[in-house]
């Protein structure tokens, strides 16, 4: 069981503050890991220190993503608070819901910024810290919409295959530097992010009917395969992007 203790590690989740995010922040302080939580969110140092409990410790700061200085300042005031870096999840994101011919550019111009060069941005900062110390695992969070072409959500989409690509160059790099570099693909998961498609009925009774577990995923389901991928557990796995689905993909 060593194989997945984090104790003394420190990791670094951005948009933690609710959803995916913080419940994989929770499963690595669960495993003995000290976590900083990156968020737009005001209260993110009060939900951080809130989080505090059972013997697991949470830092939050409050850091817009989509400003290059704001993330950068984000990132190493982290690392600063943290004393170091040793697992980066890049799980901020948001989604762009509307027929294809319709979406503006602007609100495609702030998805990408968000889902796909921050997450360039940070691993790059994350790396320049790993890399002299030889060691570091860096976890993207992809989608279903990574292997699809998903349904008027064509920016998110677009996004989420940049990140399953983003996740295998990254590796190529860095795999030999000591960075493990790997991607989690939730499937369709009960969260906020979801919730108009969760109140469509049809849709709703389309995609349970797919899924061979029969039912949604939980913020919970993504727990043990991030502490995986964030362990020595991991060692010689990168690149990969992993599915946590209940079966959808394999459909």
């Amino acid at each position: 069981m060593n194989l997945f203790d984090l104790t003394g590690k420190r990791a670094i989740v951005t948009g933690a503050c609710q959803g995916l995010g913080q419940h994989m922040a929770i499963g690595l302080a669960e495993a003995g890991a000290r976590v900083c939580i990156i968020d737009l969110n005001g209260e993110t140092s009060a939900i951080a220190e809130s989080m505090c409990r059972d013997g697991m410790e949470f830092v939050g700061i409050s850091a817009d993503l989509t400003n290059r200085e704001d993330l950068a300042r984000g990132f190493w005031e982290a690392v600063e608070k943290l004393g170091g870096l040793d697992i980066l999840i890049n799980n901020a994101g948001m989604q762009v819901r509307g027929n294809a011919e319709e979406i503006e550019l602007s609100r495609w111009d702030k998805l990408v910024e968000l889902n796909i060069t921050a997450v360039f941005e940070m691993s790059q900062l994350a790396a320049r810290h790993m890399i002299p110390q030889g060691s570091g695992k860096i976890i993207n969070v992809a989608s279903m919409l990574s292997f699809f072409g998903g349904y008027v959500c064509s920016p998110y989409a677009a996004s989420k295959g940049a990140v399953a690509q983003l996740t295998k160059a990254f590796s190529n790099e860095w795999a030999g530097k000591g960075i493990n570099v790997n991607a989690i693909a939730p499937g369709y998961m009960d969260t906020p992010l979801n919730t108009a498609i969760i109140n469509d009925p049809v849709r709703n009774h389309e995609i349970t009917l797919r899924i061979p577990a029969h039912r949604w995923g939980l913020p919970e389901d993504l727990k043990g395969t991030v502490i995986y991928l964030a362990s020595s557990a991991s060692d010689y796995v990168s690149g990969a992007i992993i599915p946590i689905d209940g079966g959808y993909l394999g459909r």
